[in-house]
């Protein structure tokens, strides 16, 4: 805990560049139904460390870990953040696998962006060998990664999960369905106003390892609550560390 903590503090004191030893590459690799899926995997100095898998929110693309990516890899995980069809861009990059669903005429309403979700998490497992995964949600993929815990839950070690709601149901099932089967650790963060789109969920999880943050101040949706230039990062992030030191 102490050393997360200390390498965080540097972190945020002096930025990334000094600290992160990580190694962006930009991968694509097919969704359960063909379509090509464009992702950026983040290695750490240690190629066998646990790995996060980064699914990011509505009309956003991968480019909203590229400032958090390398600060998981310098805490000693590697990440794959992944282009789902429903959204669009961030931070100067564009979701490419929005683009190529368009091109082919595939929807990219929310629950449409699942089979990415799920070829996503078997990439990893299968084609990476991932011997430890941890699955991070943004907004509306804050929702599918409990969709995707329910589906794989022994594969799983713990689910991050920033401003889920009930956006839709899968197979005619509410997140908060899908919750009752998470039997492992979680984290929910989201704006201070959020909670009430979330708390049905949490009280649905089965496991005592469940944890929330919620700012003092108003905070911010989805994974952006962690950018630097958002007042009261360095709060999200202790949230974050404190999680992942008990599952890493």
């Amino acid at each position: 805990m102490k050393q997360i903590l200390l390498i965080t503090v540097l972190l945020l004191l002096f930025g990334i560049n000094s600290f992160s030893q990580s190694a962006k590459k930009t991968i694509t690799f097919k969704s359960t139904d063909g379509l090509l899926i464009t992702g950026d995997l983040y290695h750490s100095s240690d190629k066998d460390a646990p790995y996060i898998i980064l699914y990011h929110q509505a009309r956003y693309s991968r480019g909203e870990y590229l400032e958090i990516a390398p600060k998981l890899n310098a805490m000693g995980f590697n990440c794959l953040a992944v282009d789902q069809r429903s959204g669009d861009a961030v931070n100067g990059v564009n979701n490419e696998t929005h683009k190529r669903a368009i091109e082919e005429g595939l929807a990219t309403k929310y629950p449409d962006a699942l089979p990415d979700i799920d070829a996503t998490f078997l990439h990893v497992t299968k084609k990476l060998k991932a011997s430890k995964v941890i699955v991070w949600g943004s907004s509306y993929s804050a929702a599918m990664v409990f969709v995707l815990g329910s589906k794989y839950k022994a594969q799983i070690s713990g689910i991050l999960a920033f401003s889920p709601g009930e956006y839709f149901k899968i197979d005619d099932k509410t997140i908060s369905d899908y919750a009752k089967n998470i039997d492992y650790p979680v984290l929910i963060t989201s704006a201070k106003s959020e909670e009430q789109y979330w708390q049905p969920i949490y009280e649905k999880l089965n496991t005592n390892n469940k944890y929330f943050y919620l700012p003092e101040d108003e905070g911010f949706h989805g994974s952006k609550a962690l950018w630097e230039e958002n007042a009261g990062y360095e709060l999200y992030w202790e949230a974050v560390n404190k999680f992942l030191e008990q599952i890493k």
